[in-house]
C-alpha cells in the first residue's frame, strides 16, 4: 500500500511539475472558460432574468469544452518521450498510475474552472446560494469529465487527428454529466433543492473513479501494441 501510495504521489508530483513548465497550456483552458462564458452576457444583452435562466447551461458547457482542450496532453507527452513504455513495465498496478494522471490533469485543469467560476456567474447575477451550488457541481462533476476523458485519450493515443476523435468519443459520455450539473443550479434557484442531482453527480464519480482507471489502462496497452 504503501509504494502505490508513493508512486500515484509521484505521478501527481511530476505532472504537475511538468505542466507548470507548459504555464501556456494551462492558461489556454482557463483562458478558453473565462472568454466563452463572458460572451455569452454581452451577445445576449443586459436583461438578468434571461441571464439567470441561461447562466448554468452556459458555464456547464464552457467548462465541457475547456475540459476537453487538455484531453489530448493526457498521456500524449509522455508517450512522445518514452515514459509511457516504462510505465506500462513498473510492478505498481497501471491503473493507479493512470488515476494519478487524471488527478493531476483535474488540478490543472479543473480546479481553476471550479474556483473562478462563481465569479463568472456574477455577470449572470446568480444569487449567492446559485453561486454555490453551481461551484459545487462543477466541483464533483469536473473529474468525471478528467476520468471519461482519461478513457477517450488513451483510445486515440497516437493516432493521427486524436485531438477531433477523442472529442468524438467522449462527447456522448458527458452529456448526463453536463444535464445532472446544469440542472442541479436550477433546482437550487427554483426552490426545489440541489440534493438529486449532486447525488447522481456523485454516483458518477463514484462510478468513474472505479472503472475508469480500469478501462483507461486496458486502451494504453492496446494503444502501445
Amino acid at each position: 500500500m504503501t509504494s502505490l501510495t508513493a508512486a500515484f504521489r509521484c505521478i501527481v508530483a511530476r505532472d504537475i511539475t511538468l505542466a507548470l513548465r507548459r504555464r501556456a497550456d494551462v492558461l489556454t483552458t482557463l483562458f478558453f472558460f473565462v472568454i466563452v462564458v463572458s460572451l455569452f452576457p454581452l451577445g445576449v444583452g443586459p436583461e438578468m432574468a434571461t441571464l439567470r435562466i441561461m447562466a448554468p447551461g452556459v458555464v456547464w458547457v464552457a467548462a465541457l469544452l475547456a475540459s476537453m482542450l487538455a484531453l489530448e496532453r493526457m498521456f500524449y507527452g509522455d508517450y512522445r518521450d518514452g515514459t509511457l513504455e516504462q510505465m506500462l513495465l513498473t510492478p505498481q498496478p497501471l491503473p493507479v498510475l493512470v488515476l494519478g494522471k487524471v488527478f493531476a490533469h483535474w488540478l490543472v485543469s479543473g480546479l481553476p474552472l471550479v474556483l473562478i467560476a462563481p465569479l463568472l456567474g456574477v455577470q449572470y447575477d446568480l444569487p449567492p446560494e446559485g453561486l454555490l451550488i453551481l461551484a459545487l457541481s462543477l466541483l464533483v462533476g469536473t473529474p468525471v469529465l478528467s476520468l471519461i476523458g482519461a478513457i477517450g485519450a488513451a483510445l486515440t493515443l497516437g493516432v493521427r487527428g486524436g485531438g477531433v476523435l477523442v472529442s468524438l468519443l467522449v462527447l456522448p459520455l458527458y452529456i448526463p454529466v453536463l444535464i445532472f450539473g446544469a440542472g442541479a443550479v436550477d433546482a437550487s434557484m427554483s426552490g426545489l433543492g440541489a440534493q438529486a442531482h449532486l447525488s447522481l453527480l456523485g454516483a458518477f464519480l463514484l462510478g468513474a473513479l472505479i472503472l475508469a482507471p480500469w478501462a483507461a489502462a486496458a486502451a494504453l496497452r492496446i494503444s502501445m501494441e
